[in-house]
């Protein structure tokens, strides 16, 4: 039977406690690779046969550890990953625990704990390696979820994993940009894909209704409860509550929920007795719940709980790439809807939709072609065809983008294609500078020798 083969990461030589847990682990039958964090990701791809990770001290900051760590859960769901650091707060333990980390140490830790925890790993890990090659990202219905950008792979990936756990999930993304849509995706490709799916929007509801709404009231627990009302948590039993807007959701009744999720249990208004629950949630919030616990607004102790597993949805503006392929799923969608039969948007269109940033997302795209689409009157759109005050911003958005073309030439011309130089006229970084190039496809390498 082969040796387990273990990748250390680690930035302090000499370290005792390391030199030691090294010496247990060559001791007991294990093979150590051991790398640096700048060189980590070469050492594991060369390597291929890594059994476990131990991410040991950093001269890096933590956020830079917590992100190899989840770069290195990327590559592979199944490997281990052990953490071991001198900096600890409840907020690292639980960001490691969302990313993956299967056991977490702060310094100073006993050699044996550790070499305990390595051997449980391996042991989990030999029943978790896959007999085939790992399954696709397909998810069901997929289809929905339009897009084949990274920034979609990697969203895709996160629904397919919290799916797969009971844990809960906090959805974050700015306005439009279908928080709900990733919610009922990990439901319906959950165990519990059978059982209802409730979703609550937290600001639709007033405040002095939702503690009723929310758990349900005795029939006479209040003026106007003439009949017994179970709650929509209740309704939900087997299945997954999506609570939408959570931010906005007051701070008496964020203690009625962290209740909820710390003991499974909930009573009715007016009610004397508990009711068990089986509840999956899944939260979204278009805020920055971390800054509102920290100024107070939000409970610190709830945000925890529901941040365990955390999916960030990118705006459409920093994935442009996937703009055609929405506008064409849009497209099928309205003329099923209104019994049409146009084609799509022409090039000249897609190429001047690409230039605006959609501030809405892709609710503002919908609702923009919704809105036009039963006025089109040809097979294929222009910009012409869409609602005059949206070709407006789309033409000064077009402007906008020639306009810093057009700075950016004049500076590279004024100073005789010298980068460094150019970069300093425009108060750009360098790689800002590099960005640009890409972004208005000019020659990186024209001038090459006035690049000081």
């Amino acid at each position: 039977m082969e040796k387990p083969n273990i990748l250390i990461v680690e930035d302090e030589d000499e370290n005792i406690e390391f030199i030691k847990l090294k010496n247990s682990c060559c001791n007991n039958g294990l093979t150590i690779f051991e790398t640096s964090y700048k060189t980590v990701f070469k050492t594991y791809i060369q390597k291929k046969n890594i059994d476990l990770v131990l991410l040991g001290y950093a001269h890096c900051t933590i956020s830079n550890v917590l992100n190899i760590a989840n770069k290195i859960r990327y590559m592979d769901r199944h490997i281990p990953i052990i953490m071991v650091t001198k900096n600890s707060s409840e907020e690292i333990a639980i960001a490691a625990l969302r990313i993956g980390v299967n056991d977490y140490f702060k310094h100073p830790f006993k050699e044996e704990d550790i070499m305990e925890s390595i051997e449980r790993c391996l042991s989990k890990n030999d029943a978790k390696k896959p007999l085939l090659p790992q399954a696709s990202l397909e998810l069901c219905d997929e289809q929905e979820l339009v897009g084949a950008s990274v920034a979609m792979q990697s969203v895709r990936m996160h629904i397919k994993q919290t799916a797969e756990t009971d844990t809960n999930v906090l959805i974050t993304g700015e306005t439009g940009t279908g928080k709900e849509l990733v919610a009922c995706l990990i439901h319906r490709n959950s165990k519990r894909a059978k059982n209802p799916f409730v979703c609550i929007n937290c600001t639709a509801i007033p405040d002095h209704l939702l503690e009723s709404e929310l758990f349900g009231h005795e029939k006479g627990s209040y003026t106007g409860a003439d009949a017994l009302n179970t709650g929509k948590l209740q309704s939900a039993e087997g299945g997954t509550v999506f609570l939408d807007e959570i931010g906005d959701m007051s701070l008496y009744h964020q203690a009625k929920i962290l209740r909820v999720i710390e003991s499974k249990e909930i009573q009715r208004v007016g009610g004397k007795h508990n009711i068990h629950l089986n509840i999956k949630i899944i939260a979204a919030t278009n805020q920055d719940l971390e800054q509102m616990a920290e100024n107070g607004r939000f409970r610190k102790d709830l945000y925890y709980r529901l941040n365990v597993a955390n999916i960030n949805l990118p705006p459409l503006r920093e994935r442009k790439e996937d703009i055609p392929d929405l506008l064409q799923s849009f497209i099928r969608k309205l003329n099923k809807k209104y019994q049409k039969d146009i084609e799509g948007f022409t090039a000249d269109a897609v190429k001047d939709l690409m230039f605006y940033n959609w501030p809405g997302n892709i609710r503002e795209m919908k609702n923009i072609l919704e809105s036009a689409f039963m006025n089109f009157q040809t097979s294929w759109i222009t910009l012409m065809d869409l609602p005059e005050n949206f070709q407006t911003k789309v033409m000064q958005a077009r402007i906008f983008h020639y306009s810093e073309k057009e700075l950016l030439l004049n500076a590279l011309v004024a100073t005789n294609w010298n980068k460094n130089k150019a970069a300093k006229q425009l108060k750009w970084s360098r790689m800002t500078l590099y960005r640009k190039f890409a972004k208005y496809q000019l020659n990186l390498e024209k001038r090459l020798m006035n690049d000081v």
